[in-house]
């Protein structure tokens, strides 16, 4: 599987970029239903992208950061990650489960100089949003922007060396769902 080709990509990545001092885990998607709507393979394809990637890619560059004394591994949560929703369990649970993994990493590496932050944003305009039956408001105040994300992650990466803001929640003003017909 492609999985099982990740940690030696991920290996090469590492010895191709040895000054790399943060991480930031971005990559994922969503998938919306209810529970027996999704397959075996579709359950298992969304853990593998939203969450074991991102495990091996930590446990990859996570011991160079460790001997250097210093670093950053950003997690891109969800607001799923807080709290359940209808028709989002799968997508949920992954986040969730990242959560405790920035949690527990944090704990892991505090004595060790790296930082470990996630950021739960709410709805971001994006294409995320492009396949799947609902978006965020079109309103300004409905949803962040890829710029609004941008900041957090600015904000856990400038912060002074002795402090780590371990979790960030990024909602929008006013929370609005807009729904596709057909």
């Amino acid at each position: 599987s492609r999985l099982d080709r990740l940690p030696g990509r991920f290996s090469d990545l590492r010895r191709q970029y040895p000054a790399v001092d943060a991480l930031i885990c971005n990559a994922g998607y969503g998938r919306f239903g209810s529970l027996e709507e999704f397959s075996p393979t579709q359950i298992q394809q969304m853990i593998d992208l939203n969450l074991t990637s991102k495990i091996l890619l930590v446990r990859e560059f996570l011991p160079a950061f460790k001997a250097r004394g210093g670093g950053y591994i950003i997690l891109m949560g969800s607001e799923a990650a807080l709290s359940g929703g209808r028709y989002g369990a799968v997508y949920s649970a992954t986040k969730f489960a990242l959560r405790g993994l920035a949690q527990s990493l944090r704990e892991e590496c505090s004595g060790s100089g790296v930082r470990v932050g996630i950021i739960n944003p709410g709805m971001v305009n994006t294409d995320f949003f492009a396949g799947l039956s609902f978006r965020p408001g079109q309103d300004a105040n409905a949803h962040l922007t890829p710029e609004d994300v941008a900041q957090a992650v600015w904000l856990m990466l400038s912060a002074r060396p002795g402090a780590a803001i371990d979790e960030i929640n990024l909602s929008p003003q006013k929370k609005v769902i807009e729904f596709r017909k057909g």
